[in-house]
């Protein structure tokens, strides 16, 4: 089988898109030359479904995306979700109260596709849920609840944990190993974030997946992150690159270290080197 690359997977924040959250005139084009010249282009993010239509309104890309870190798949030109891997109830409540009772100052938030719940202690740097998606049908807003009613939902395709005032690494590396032989731990930004998916869920068996559907070998998939939700993603396509910005796992995990930063266009320049090279 030839290993010339079919699919070419990127992560989206810090690395595809620029600091401001924009998508640059480089990168747009970059990204329409790639699917002219017949690769298959995935975005493969750590974002839920209703942070993505904006992404790919400004890139044109309506193809098929991995979402939620692995645990969707979605079609980004109907809006809707073509498989999950969620969290079931049971385990979320084992998962939360093991580490509320570890790591007392931790708060909670779910993700569960379109919907989005959090405890009232829970905070984000950012909008939790949209208005109105590309279509400008209504998003249900985020709910606000104690932990307890919460748990009483449906599952989670991933669930959040913020540890207020903890470094980063040590929160993350504490969540891991309180709760990492019963599900996923991750995160995909420098705070006291971690992002955990139901136990093997990652974009590498996300990606893997659809990869296998469309024929295409792991040989043949070119992939580029930044992050350590990033690394399994990195590790099992056959060619790998970490943007110059990346987090240090994820410069391990690549087998190149672009030379530019998402801001400079890595993504951009680094399709122009495969489609010219």
């Amino acid at each position: 089988m030839s290993d010339a690359v079919r699919l070419f997977a990127s992560d989206l924040d810090g690395t595809l898109l620029r600091s401001d959250g924009t998508v640059s005139a480089a990168t747009r084009d970059a990204l329409a030359a790639a699917e002219a010249a017949g690769l298959t282009v995935v975005f493969v993010t750590g974002r839920p479904p209703r942070w993505v239509h904006e992404v790919a309104e400004a890139t044109g890309h309506t193809g098929i995306a991995i979402l939620a870190n692995g645990a969707i798949r979605y079609d980004l030109h109907t809006e809707a979700v073509l498989g999950s891997h969620p969290i079931e109830p049971e385990l979320l409540a084992e998962v939360t109260a093991t580490l509320r009772a570890e790591i007392p100052e931790v708060s909670f938030g779910f993700e569960q596709g379109l919907r989005f719940g959090h405890e009232p202690e829970y905070r984000h740097d950012w909008q939790l849920v949209p208005k109105a998606d590309r279509g400008g049908r209504p998003l249900p807003p985020a709910r606000e609840a104690r932990l307890a009613e919460l748990l009483q939902g449906e599952p989670a395709v991933k669930l959040l944990a913020k540890g207020a005032g903890l470094p980063a690494e040590e929160f993350m590396d504490r969540v891991e190993q309180l709760v990492g032989h019963r599900v996923t731990v991750t995160r995909s930004g420098h705070s006291p974030l971690v992002e955990i998916s139901a136990l093997g869920v990652t974009k590498a068996s996300g990606l893997a997946a659809l990869a296998a559907d469309c024929g295409i070998a792991a040989e043949q998939v070119a992939a580029v992150g930044d992050m350590p939700n990033d690394v399994p993603m990195l590790r099992w396509a056959g060619r790998s690159y970490a943007v110059a910005n990346a987090h240090a796992s994820a410069r391990a995990a690549a087998d190149n270290v672009l030379g530019e930063t998402n801001d400079e266009d890595a993504v951009a320049a680094l399709i122009h080197r495969m489609l010219v090279g």
